[in-house]
């Protein structure tokens, strides 16, 4: 059997792939220009803000993204330059370190939260029924179990 899609099928995976790329640009554009983040240092930010005592390991937010561990470590550079974030070495294993989210961190992070979701209702939420995003939340949900 060859593989191939269905037309429902390659409409509908072309289409999340499409409507996907548009709303990560349009974030990335609204938290550079009102924030100055992009949109990887928001979601440090965010997933920091949700952890206990808001730090986490910087390896482990590395698992949570697209970065590698390398790549996660510059971008809490960045935001440690920024004065967002400071770095704590692990107690637990001298070789590791953690993120924490400073105040200034939280206060950008809480601004940048704002703008994120006004921008989602604006442009993404705003087009569905609260019935319509039910069944799109159970098809998510869905995906996810497997």
């Amino acid at each position: 059997m060859a593989n191939t899609f269905t037309v429902a099928g390659g409409s509908a995976w072309g289409d999340l792939l499409s409507v996907h790329a548009v709303m990560m640009r349009r974030l990335e554009e609204m938290l550079q220009r009102d924030h100055h983040l992009s949109h990887g240092e928001f979601e440090v930010l965010l997933r920091l803000s949700w952890a206990p005592d808001h730090r986490m390991r910087i390896q482990d937010l590395a698992k949570d993204s697209v970065l590698t561990s390398s790549g996660m470590s510059r971008l809490v550079d960045r935001l440690v330059n920024a004065g967002l974030v400071y770095r704590e070495t692990a107690p637990e294993d001298r070789r590791g370190a953690y993120a924490v989210l400073s105040d200034k961190g939280d206060e950008r992070r809480v601004a940048a939260e704002d703008s994120n979701i006004a921008l989602v209702n604006e442009i993404f939420l705003s087009l569905y029924t609260e019935l319509e995003l039910a069944q799109m939340a159970s098809f998510w949900a869905r995906f996810m179990a497997k």
